[in-house]
């Protein structure tokens, strides 16, 4: 059958919009792709050496892409290989993916490229990134014991009002035994559920996405972030964690010759508490005034100990700013370590207690008609 030039036409414009709908679909998966910290050190390790070795900045990059297995990184180091080859500067390369490369890594490599030094830089960077895994990787080892009590204890307990409670209801309901008050809760709890139990899930869904939309405003954020600061042990953690971000932070920045006052406002960026990114922004405003760093950082005595005004002070006089911070940043990674592995011991009991608590109570409230119905034999 002969085709005419409209109907090749039409199909090739159908052809070309079926095209755009599957790009604009793509376009939108990618939202959701992300890079892990191990495949950036994976890239800034391996491009250091490449550079280090004498290889081009665009050979290198097309290099690392080709044994990047993320397909999404992967496209973006190819994309910015290109650009470099067509004469654009490494750093205005990267700042076009600010979800990928944040502006630590963006302005590291941009003074690495002014001062010639990209290959010092690049090792910086790859000890800061080092780092930040290493210490994430700490935090989140330690939380996995509780999280997995936790995740068996609401395990648990679900299995039970759901399956063994409904089938011990039938026993009291039959004997006409009488119910003591936790017993008469567990019931209602467990008719309830097992009732509406559709509408429960889909409850607790709807509260968990409203929970996480308030924690990621700004308002939550202040609220949360402003209790995490207070809670015993666990606000001595977050408060180390800061501490030794921004210490080793405006560390690297400094050694790679940025001035004070944009290493601060940097490192305010990365902060993962609101309370130390707003006193870093004031900082940087108040240093750009003319005013010491450490007299400015002791204003916010509950963010900032002493040891680090002290310390910051002798780095000033001494015109070692970048150096005190480092050995700071190091002496709180150590003291991290040690609190990380202490963590589960310091959890354990409170751990106990609670699943005493909820077990005991839920088998008491069992336990206690079961025993009425014994005696009246």
């Amino acid at each position: 059958m002969a085709i005419t030039i409209s109907q090749f036409s039409d199909n090739k414009k159908n052809e070309v919009s079926e095209d755009k709908k599957d790009k604009k679909f793509f376009d939108f998966l990618k939202k959701f792709r992300s890079i892990g910290l191990r495949e950036k050190i994976f890239f800034v390790q391996n491009l250091r050496i490449m550079v280090k070795g004498g290889l081009s900045l665009g050979a290198a990059l097309d290099t690392v892409a080709a044994q990047v297995s993320n397909s999404y990184f992967k496209e973006i180091l190819g994309n910015v290989s290109h650009e470099v080859d067509s004469g654009v500067s490494f750093s205005q390369a990267l700042e076009k993916y600010p979800k990928v490369f944040n502006d630590l890594f963006v302005n590291m490599i941009k003074s690495g490229e002014m001062s010639g030094n990209l290959e010092g830089v690049l090792e910086r960077l790859h000890i800061q990134m080092k780092r930040d895994h290493d210490l994430i990787a700490k935090v989140k080892g330690a939380m996995v014991y509780p999280l997995v009590v936790v995740v068996a204890m609401v395990g648990i307990g679900t299995a039970m009002i759901v399956f063994v409670v409904p089938k011990l209801i039938a026993i009291f309901e039959e004997f006409k035994a009488k119910l003591p008050l936790p017993t008469r809760i567990l019931i209602g709890v467990s008719k309830f559920i097992t009732a509406n139990g559709v509408y429960v899930v889909l409850g607790l869904i709807i509260f968990v996405f409203i929970f996480i939309k308030f924690y990621r405003s700004e308002r939550g954020k202040n609220i949360f972030h402003k209790i995490f600061l207070k809670i015993p042990v666990f606000s001595t953690i977050v408060k180390k964690i800061n501490l030794a971000r921004f210490c080793r932070t405006t560390s690297s920045l400094l050694k790679t010759d940025i001035p004070i006052v944009q290493s601060l406002k940097i490192t305010s960026l990365i902060a993962s508490n609101v309370y130390y990114k707003m006193a870093l922004v004031d900082a940087s405003q108040k240093i750009a005034k003319g005013l010491q760093i450490n007299k400015v950082l002791s204003g916010y005595p509950k963010l900032f100990p002493p040891t680090v005004i002290q310390m910051l002070k002798v780095g000033e006089e001494s015109g070692a700013v970048d150096e005190v911070l480092d050995e700071v940043a190091q002496f709180y990674e150590e003291d991290i370590n040690q609190v990380m592995e202490s963590l589960p011991s310091l959890i354990e009991p409170i751990l106990i207690l609670v699943l005493g608590f909820g077990v005991g109570g839920m088998a008491i409230a069992i336990i206690m008609p079961m025993y009425s119905l014994t005696q009246s034999f």
